[in-house]
């Protein structure tokens, strides 16, 4: 190969890798970016905030259904073809929302925009494994992990800044022109795959079970803190959806092409790598969804003030990611990752010290240390992950990674939501959340939000413990 064709495919791997970060971005940031509009959505469109919470939940269990299913079409009708429908259905969801007149109709828009955002986030880092080598992937996931974690804890600060300058449809309509220019530039930029004729049979029967099992599963645990544990809703939903998931894995486990590889969580490295992960977002999730609660409800801050000091998480973090990324190339993952949920550990446990009169600058220094602890963690395991099965696979593996870090997004948002409004209705002594105000609702918020990073602490050590059992490096 000559030095100018060399040359030419180094630019261009490049040019990949921020085609797909952009659409991972763009994915990965609705996911979490409506939190902070869901107030005025409320207001505009006269519906109750039970209803409106559908915006974010509709989301994320539609791409928790697709998201194997994506995995799995990836590998036989091309994985640059379905990213790229992914940028087009995206932009159609988003055009649906920002037109929206009824909470119906933007949650069937969410619904659409999650199903392109599942094709984008089920192939994206399976084109960067299968574009650069071995020796670069680290740092080239380690870029993908960044703007993932971006993606996920920017939403919160873009979202106040958006609604408060455009009204809450903007947070959709930016979508628009970056989805399609993202779209034309991969048109150019993707590599044209040659398939191969692939005669496996597609399994109908087990994506229903895990569709229907699997949503029935989450919007049980997303309404468990409305019915109560112990409501026969709530115990009949559970056993229904286990039961389903279950008839799901036996399926899987018995045909001779399944819809999801179980085999993959055969290799010691990809199953400790993905528990570790699903671990690392339930824990973090509790921050992006209960610290803006608290510093507008207790510490008084404004709308653009928390945007701002939300942002020391995701900027600390594009900083680490990569370099963690380059030194996992180096060294191995194991030091770095379980170092990573180490400090998360004790940054949540520093968190269960935070009062009623904290500066802004002390939140922000707070978060700056999950930035660092998620940035050692985040890259290094994406890296060990894909990195530990075999290249034909590399789709299932993709889509499998990203369905981990989404069932740990709503993990941890139902988790927090579940015991901070547990801890706060018994420390009131009522049901009822404004049966208290002034110093006492302060001190009961801070008390049950305590508990919450209490247990975010466990959940990171449980962690960084799974993490340990993938092995140190061979020297």
């Amino acid at each position: 190969m000559s030095t100018v064709a060399a040359k030419k495919k180094e630019y261009r791997k490049w040019l990949i890798l921020a085609n797909v970060s952009l659409g991972t971005f763009m994915a990965t940031l609705d996911g979490s970016i409506t939190n902070v509009a869901l107030p005025s959505i409320s207001h505009a469109l006269a519906v109750p905030l039970n209803l409106v919470q559908w915006v974010i939940t509709a989301y994320l269990l539609t791409i928790a259904a697709l998201l194997p299913i994506v995995g799995k079409l990836s590998d036989s009708l091309g994985r640059g073809r379905l990213y790229q429908a992914g940028f087009l259905t995206f932009v159609g969801g988003s055009i649906f929302c920002g037109l929206s007149g009824s909470i119906w109709m933007l949650i069937v828009g969410r619904i659409v925009q999650a199903a392109g955002a599942a094709l984008l986030m089920g192939n994206s880092q399976a084109i960067v494994a299968s574009t650069f080598s071995k020796a670069e992937r680290g740092r080239s996931l380690g870029i993908t992990g960044t703007v993932v974690s971006l993606g996920s804890l920017t939403g919160p600060a873009v979202g106040g800044m958006l609604v408060s300058s455009f009204g809450w449809e903007s947070i959709f309509w930016v979508n628009v022109p970056i989805g399609l220019l993202a779209f034309l530039a991969g048109i150019w930029i993707l590599p044209k795959e040659k398939l191969e004729q692939v005669s496996e049979p597609f399994d109908y029967t087990g994506s229903l079970l895990y569709m229907v099992g699997i949503v029935a599963f989450l919007y049980v645990l997303s309404n468990v803190q409305v019915w109560g544990w112990g409501s026969i809703w709530t115990i009949a939903g559970l056993v229904g959806a286990i039961g389903l998931l279950i008839g799901f894995y036996k399926r899987e486990t018995s045909i001779s092409f399944p819809m999801l590889d179980f085999s993959l969580y055969r290799i010691r490295t990809f199953r400790v790598g993905s528990l570790a992960a699903l671990l690392s977002f339930i824990s973090l999730f509790c921050i992006t969804v209960m610290m803006p609660f608290y510093m507008q409800n207790v510490l008084g801050y404004s709308p653009h003030i928390v945007g701002y000091v939300m942002m020391a998480n995701p900027l600390v973090m594009a900083l680490v990611a990569p370099l963690s990324g380059w030194l996992s190339d180096r060294i191995g993952p194991f030091f770095l990752t379980t170092g990573g949920l180490l400090l998360n550990a004790v940054s949540f446990a520093m968190l269960t010290t935070l009062g009623v009169k904290e500066l802004p600058w002390q939140i922000a220094l707070h978060l700056a240390l999950f930035g660092l602890g998620t940035g050692m963690f985040q890259s290094p395991n994406n890296a060990s992950v894909l990195g530990a099965v075999p290249p034909i696979q590399l789709g299932r593996a993709g889509g499998l990674n990203a369905l981990v870090r989404n069932l740990g997004m709503v993990l941890g948002t139902t988790f927090s939501v579940s015991l901070f409004s547990f801890q706060f209705q018994r420390l009131a002594g009522s049901g009822e959340r404004f049966t208290i105000q002034g110093e006492a609702y302060s001190a009961t918020f801070i008390a049950a939000l305590h508990s919450v990073f209490g247990a975010a602490a466990v959940i990171c050590l449980l962690g960084a413990f799974v993490s340990a059992r993938r092995g140190k490096p061979v020297r």
